[in-house]
């Protein structure tokens, strides 16, 4: 064992198995652990794309009794879990933990049950657990505790619990970090509506950074909960940055104008994410914590981050490549966007920045 408490192995060419690999964390893991050297196989459906060139790829129905049939004759150096839903987890326990020497869960600060207290970490209390095999989305934070148990109860405690904050950068499929440079590139010169009091703090994980924070920990032996969160970052100066992500990608300086969240919420806007919404915006005070996460254990563990401003650039480009005024699963559409920026010209409580 390491000074620092890690078990070491050798691991310069790792067997890799990441249930998933064709969606956009999946595909980043399996992408990362190629360029680092690694042997890397991947089982999911492929529904929606294959993974990178270089991958072994496994189709696999996960719910199916035979699913891990074509992946137990391996010994694994790592096994990457992705899913959330309960009954899916336990069936790949049942079937490769004994074969893996280590274990990385995907989890989620989602699954606190307090998010008004800045700088918890994760020793903090935890939702319940969702019961039953398949969960509603609804239930998402009870559900990955309850994966959190099933994977600590199967790997007798070995495995590596990464309570992902939330996840940016270039394929970010959720729209939200893309929405502001995005937005600022779409309105180029002309107004984008942004809340008044960006006070509130916002920690954005760049997509490559979790991947390689997961390799690491998951290589090293590492084993419990922990964070893995980006740099608390005002939403401001978040919105800054965005911006000047649109501008350095070449499209005009956009004009912010600011709105009161009372404005905002009488006219239905609602906060962090969803149709008809202002991303990562969280007026209810009950939140303080949700975008200030203790990170300490994660640095202490290794957790190397790149600046804010090369995620929402890589955010942007996605969003480019997608379409500037698509519709969208998090965020205003221009016209909704444009309606209240009226609206609110014309309550004369409006003003540039």
């Amino acid at each position: 064992m390491a000074p620092d408490g890690a078990v070491r192995w050798d691991t310069t060419m790792g067997d890799i198995l990441i249930l998933g690999g064709t969606a956009w964390f999946g595909r980043t893991l399996a992408e990362r652990a190629l360029t680092a050297g690694h042997r890397v196989t991947c089982l999911a459906r492929g529904s929606r794309q294959a993974p990178p060139d270089g991958c072994r790829f496994v189709p696999s129905d996960r719910d199916q009794p035979d699913a891990y049939a074509d992946v137990t004759d391996t010994q694994w150096d790592l096994v990457v879990e992705i899913a959330w839903q309960p009954g899916m987890v336990q069936r790949a326990l049942d079937a490769l933990a004994a074969r893996a020497r280590g274990w990385v869960m995907i989890s989620s600060c989602s699954v606190y049950a307090d998010h008004d207290r800045p700088g918890a970490d994760e020793t903090a209390a935890l939702l319940p657990a969702a019961s039953g095999e398949h969960v509603d989305l609804e239930e998402y934070g009870g559900a990955k505790v309850a994966c959190e148990q099933l994977t600590a109860a199967a790997t007798d405690g070995r495995a590596v619990l990464a309570r992902a904050g939330l996840i940016g950068g270039d394929g970010d499929l959720s729209d939200r970090t893309g929405y502001w440079p995005g937005r600022f590139a779409l309105a180029g010169s002309g107004p984008v509506l942004v809340p008044a009091d960006g006070s509130g703090s916002v920690q954005i994980i760049d997509v490559r950074d979790l991947a390689d924070f997961v390799l690491l920990v998951g290589l090293a032996g590492r084993s419990g909960p922990v964070n893995v969160v980006g740099q608390r970052t005002s939403l401001a100066d978040t919105l800054r940055l965005a911006s000047e992500a649109a501008v350095t990608a070449g499209y005009p300086a956009a004009q912010q104008i600011p709105a009161e969240g009372s404005f905002l919420q009488d006219r239905r806007v609602n906060p962090w994410a969803g149709p008809r919404s202002l991303p990562l915006w969280l007026p209810d005070q009950g939140y303080a914590g949700f975008g200030a996460h203790s990170d300490r254990l994660s640095l202490d563990w290794g957790l190397t981050r790149r600046p804010l401003a090369d995620t929402l650039s890589g955010a942007l480009q996605y969003e480019i490549r997608q379409g500037l005024d698509r519709p969208r699963r998090a965020g205003l559409t221009r016209e909704e966007e444009l309606d209240l920026i009226g609206q609110l010209a014309a309550t004369g409580a409006g003003a540039g920045t």
